[in-house]
């Protein structure tokens, strides 16, 4: 079965464009380019991986089709499209001609109406996805999941992927409420999540394993292996861990479940997703 990095991105660094890479985050604002992450994934046993978007033009599109055409391990592209706009439905359909565009996302996280996926517009925009094929990636916090999980459950036949768990506070944060809202999500089958994003939202300095447990714990028992995809998030993850920890550390976690659950969330899920 494949082994496949469900979530890295590519820029060519832009301040005003990538303005999210903040001033503490000093060792990503720079160029990171697909001959950069290639030589890690085949270190590491990975055969491709997916692409994603950080910046909402639409014509970033195809900045990102250009590298996966150019390059076969780049799998699967996640880009993006304006659900609000009124032609909705024939961007979907020209976009639908690119064989690697496999799914959107829609960035809802920091939106000043923290239900604005619950919006009509937004709606009618989600309800057109599956007619070509497209999946839809989440990019929340975690005071928007009770609104996610409204979103997700009335739309059972599309599927849906969280991104970085819903961007739980690892440093600091109530995982209690954390976890409450992440088990609405246990019977909507429609809804995979990410194993991505973890050091970032820990103590970038002096992160320790055991503080993921708890999360893994959870994913592990809303979701299970059939429903979790890993990701790097590379290369935002090197504000807070190397390529190598990251994987080191999803890998130690899932390393009692039997080989074939190891081979769907480091792989297997993200060729069914994405459908590459």
């Amino acid at each position: 079965m494949p082994r496949i990095d469900a979530h890295q991105h590519f820029w060519e660094f832009n301040p005003a464009r990538e303005s999210w890479v903040t001033e503490d985050m000093a060792v990503i604002r720079r160029d990171f380019l697909p001959q950069e992450l290639q030589p890690l994934l085949q270190e590491h046993g990975f055969d491709g991986c997916v692409l994603v978007q950080t910046a909402q033009p639409e014509h970033e599109n195809e900045i990102l089709l250009e590298w996966a055409r150019a390059h076969e391990f780049i799998k699967g592209v996640v880009g993006w499209v304006d659900f609000f706009a009124a032609d909705i439905e024939e961007r979907l359909s020209r976009l639908s001609q690119h064989p690697k565009l496999k799914g959107f996302r829609y960035v809802l996280q920091g939106a000043e109406d923290k239900a604005l996926m619950l919006q009509p517009a937004f709606q009618h925009g989600i309800a057109q996805l599956r007619r070509y094929g497209f999946s839809y990636d989440i990019l929340i916090y975690p005071d928007q999941l009770a609104y996610t999980a409204e979103l997700t459950a009335a739309f059972p036949d599309q599927p849906f992927v969280l991104n970085h768990l819903a961007k739980p506070d690892i440093k600091g944060g109530d995982f209690q409420t954390w976890r409450k809202a992440m088990e609405a999500f246990a019977a909507q089958e429609n809804v995979c999540c990410k194993v991505s994003g973890l050091v970032t939202q820990a103590d970038w300095q002096n992160w320790q394993k055991r503080d993921f447990t708890p999360y893994l714990d959870t994913l592990a028992e809303v979701f299970g292996p059939k429903r979790l995809l890993f990701g790097s998030d590379w290369p935002v993850c090197l504000v807070a861990a190397s390529y190598a920890e990251v994987l080191g550390l999803v890998q130690e976690y899932f390393s009692p479940f039997s080989p074939q659950e190891q081979e769907l969330v480091f792989g297997g899920n993200a060729v069914a997703f994405y459908k590459l």
